[in-house]
């Protein structure tokens, strides 16, 4: 299929507006990464506690912040998903492992001191099964309820599923929803009713990561970036010439330099679903520099009087209907995610987003180019070569003609003398 046939743009002609807008881009996101001390890493290179909290009405942010502020020291960051009622509560990082057990045990008790308000209740919606059996047993044999401890702990199994199950997520609107759940009687009902409590909020889910695991994965995230780049600059030398690799490298240098400058630009956090974003852009961009490559190659070898820049400006053209069918489809998927996704994938869609952009030019107007400035320097460096070879030539046959007449002369003088 294609979108564009026999179409003649001169992209190489209008590269100058393109590598100063790169320019100037890769030198406002340094500048934003020096200022800041680094990229802004998020909780799993930094090490810290994060929490995925939902509340039954609209979140509180500011008093969340203030309320762990008083207590916990550090970065607090309180983020937002939208179209629900669920907050990102991090915490920043501490030296020691078991702080951030603190930290997280901390936090759940600042919560439920400023939100739960359930009194000497027991939190249904913060709760687990020990906590549960461990309060409603005695309770409910004098209530006469008579199960066993097998039977009752399948019981509260039962209900904390419907409590975690979607939509409800961790909260309940009262316990009278119970009464459908295998097993579970009106008198359980009105136990949980005296012993529990529903509170204004729930803890979904908490994770824990250490500063030694954080710099650690930091590390390795590095690492596996280069060592990306490192096989696709031998495998492009080995299948074309040494500067298609290192044109293609620059290029892909170019997009993840601008990405993580506009990470900066924007206050984003950097995390390893980020880095997953990085890396695959590292490949799409990898592989659309390789397809006008491989263009460039094949039309070498039939359009031998075209000139470099013309041929490869008619690359370019061949393979702008694949270009704009690819990238515009990965897109506008991309966009949706970014749009729609949620402040979980926000960054993952971001990186994607702005790297298709900035992937789809390099391929055109810095990859390309860099060949062309190559090739260009090449043919100025024979012709100023040339002359002085063939003065060269022209020099040595007259010394070597005087030095053959000058021996010739001497033979002849001493045939004479004899």
């Amino acid at each position: 299929m294609e979108i564009f046939k026999n179409t003649n743009f001169d992209f190489l002609g209008r590269k100058w507006p393109f590598i100063i807008a790169s320019l100037i881009l890769t030198a406002a996101g340094l500048v934003s990464i020096l200022a800041k001390g680094g990229p802004r890493y998020g909780i799993d290179f930094r090490g810290g506690v994060l929490m995925y909290v939902r509340f039954n009405t609209e979140p509180p942010e500011e008093k969340i912040r203030a309320a762990l502020s008083r207590q916990i020291s550090g970065e607090i960051s309180i983020q937002r998903i939208s179209g629900s009622n669920e907050v990102i509560v991090s915490t920043e990082l501490s030296q020691e492992e078991k702080a951030q057990s603190e930290n997280r045990q901390k936090m759940q008790d600042i919560l439920a001191e400023n939100f739960g308000k359930t009194g000497t209740r027991l939190d249904f919606h913060n709760t687990g099964l020990d906590q549960l059996l461990g309060r409603l047993r005695v309770p409910l044999q004098q209530a006469s309820v008579a199960l066993n401890e097998q039977q009752l702990t399948d019981v509260f199994k039962a209900v904390l599923t419907y409590r975690n199950t979607p939509p409800r997520s961790g909260m309940i609107g009262s316990f009278d929803e119970l009464n459908g759940v295998a097993g579970v009687t009106p008198q359980i009902i009105q136990v949980m009713k005296q012993e529990c409590g529903l509170g204004s909020f729930a803890i979904r889910n908490t994770e824990v990561v250490g500063p030694k695991v954080g710099a650690e994965l930091q590390q390795k995230a590095l690492t596996a970036t280069f060592l990306a780049l490192a096989g696709m600059l031998i495998y492009i030398a080995l299948r074309f010439e040494w500067i298609y690799g290192v044109a293609a490298v620059i290029a892909v240098f170019h997009d993840t330099i601008i990405t993580i400058g506009l990470f900066s630009l924007f206050n984003k956090e950097i995390s390893l679903t980020v880095i997953a974003a990085l890396l695959t852009l590292v490949g799409y961009s990898m592989n659309d520099t390789i397809v006008v490559f491989d263009r460039i190659r094949e039309n070498l070898r039939t359009s031998r009087k075209e000139t470099f820049e013309s041929l490869v400006n008619t690359s370019i053209n061949q393979t702008l209907s694949r270009t704009i069918l690819t990238s515009g489809l990965t897109f506008l998927t991309a966009a949706a995610l970014w749009l729609f996704g949620g402040a979980v994938l926000n960054g993952f869609s971001f990186a994607l987003v702005v790297g298709i952009i900035v992937g789809t030019y390099s391929s055109i107007f810095v990859a390309s180019p860099i060949l062309i400035f190559w090739r260009n320097w090449v043919e100025e460096k024979k012709k100023t070569q040339t002359p002085a070879a063939a003065g060269n030539k022209a020099a040595i046959p007259a010394s070597s003609v005087k030095e053959t007449v000058s021996a010739g002369n001497k033979k002849l003088a001493g045939g004479k003398a004899k």
